[in-house]
């Protein structure tokens, strides 16, 4: 064999040397680009809902236990359940879902030279992860299973019952203006009491629609020269209103934390109800509660049980439900003039014969004037006021803010 020396041997490595430099020209267009494969997934638990915290941990290690493994790669597991690895080098790994550095979970995972982008799911419903589950931890995730989805059901009902009450009051009050059908919603809502008959407010709306029904079936009768007080299919409508809102008003009650608000238009829409059944004296006294029940707006639940006292002919009663309205609210309109007119009633002559109104006839009806100028009852106050003699100030025609 031939031994190089001397200049054979330096020529030798000069040209090793020009070799190796012409090498490292040629990978030098590749240095920083991107190697290895991207892993990425969605994580999800024993109870198929996407984990939503926690890292996803890569280990070629498989040779020692969990706690004693180095990892090459870790990322974090996004709200969604989702992660993501880049520059995942090709190998053979163990892959761990951690969870407050436990390992919840481990999958093997081979990356081959030639991968670029790998989806690497856990999903721990799989029939393998399940059955390493200890009997007692599999039985904990059965009623968790369970209880989650008696949960995810009333969810579904109660979406659904507040897009059939959105729905609802949107037809009520186009329907409330010329006293349309609402059959259909009456319908709806009584599937929504029988679906979840334990909410007062389902009541109260199913009332309101059982109420606007009969509105339009009386107004059918009136167009037609019936009597609705003989038509049994009003009052029947008009009863079965009476009935959901005292339904509402027994649940409302009970609850652990009253809504007063709630509870007080309850006995509100049941005052109305009974008004439309002739029973005066009991729809009073729900009017009442009301007021009673929710003092901020007792002045129109007062206006209300006087309106239904002076159509009903109760003067006294009217007058006296008139007085509690304004004491409630001095700016109710309405209530100055039902106390005008059910005064009025006690007009009588003075000893020469001239028409004495008693004492607050005349500055309710002026009131009224002041608060309501362009009211249609205007005139007739005027006519009144004017039959007594009375001064009608004329600057009440540009009004007062209330």
């Amino acid at each position: 064999m031939k031994t190089l020396t001397g200049k054979n041997k330096d020529s030798f490595v000069s040209k090793s040397m020009g070799v190796a430099a012409v090498a490292i020209l040629m990978v030098c267009p590749a240095f920083g680009q991107k190697t290895g494969a991207t892993v990425q997934g969605k994580v999800t638990n024993a109870a198929g809902q996407p984990l939503t915290s926690g890292e996803m941990k890569f280990s070629t290690d498989k040779t020692v236990p969990y706690k004693d493994e180095k990892f090459q790669y870790t990322a974090p597991i996004g709200p969604d359940g989702t992660y993501k690895v880049e520059g995942v080098a090709p190998g053979d790994y163990y892959v761990y879902a951690v969870q407050a550095d436990k390992a919840a979970d481990q999958q093997s995972l081979t990356v081959k030279p030639s991968d670029t982008n790998i989806t690497f799911d856990d999903d721990m419903t799989r029939e393998e992860y399940l059955k390493s589950m200890t009997p007692e931890a599999r039985k904990a995730l059965e009623e968790y299973k369970k209880k989650n989805s008696e949960v995810v059901n009333a969810n579904k009902v109660i979406a659904q019952l507040n897009a059939t009450l959105k729905t609802t009051r949107a037809d009520l009050a186009a329907a409330a203006p010329d006293k349309g059908d609402v059959s259909k919603d009456v319908t709806a809502m009584k599937q929504a009491v029988d679906a979840k008959a334990d909410v007062g407010l389902l009541w109260l709306t199913y009332g309101d629609t059982l109420q606007a029904q009969g509105n339009h079936l009386k107004a059918e009768d009136v167009k037609a020269g019936k009597t609705p007080a003989t038509d049994g299919d009003v009052t029947k409508e008009y009863t079965d209103a009476v009935a959901a809102y005292q339904k509402a008003v027994a649940l409302d009650s009970a609850a652990a934390k009253p809504n007063v608000a709630g509870l007080a238009a309850d006995y509100n829409q049941l005052g109305n109800a009974l008004t439309q059944l002739g029973k005066t004296d009991d729809a009073t006294a729900a009017f009442d509660k009301a007021a009673a029940t929710d003092p901020s707006k007792a002045g129109m639940y007062y206006k209300n049980a006087a309106a239904v006292l002076y159509n009903a002919g109760q003067m006294d009663g009217a007058l006296d439900a008139a007085n509690k309205a304004i004491a409630a609210d001095p700016n109710a309109a309405d209530a100055y003039f039902i106390k005008g007119q059910a005064l009025v009633t006690k007009t009588a002559p003075d000893a020469s014969g001239k028409l004495v109104a008693p004492a607050g006839c005349v500055e309710a009806y002026q009131k009224f004037l002041e608060l309501a100028p362009n009211d249609p009852k205007v005139p007739q106050v005027k006519e009144v006021l004017s039959s007594l003699g009375a001064k009608v100030d004329t600057h009440y025609r540009a009004g007062k803010k209330s």
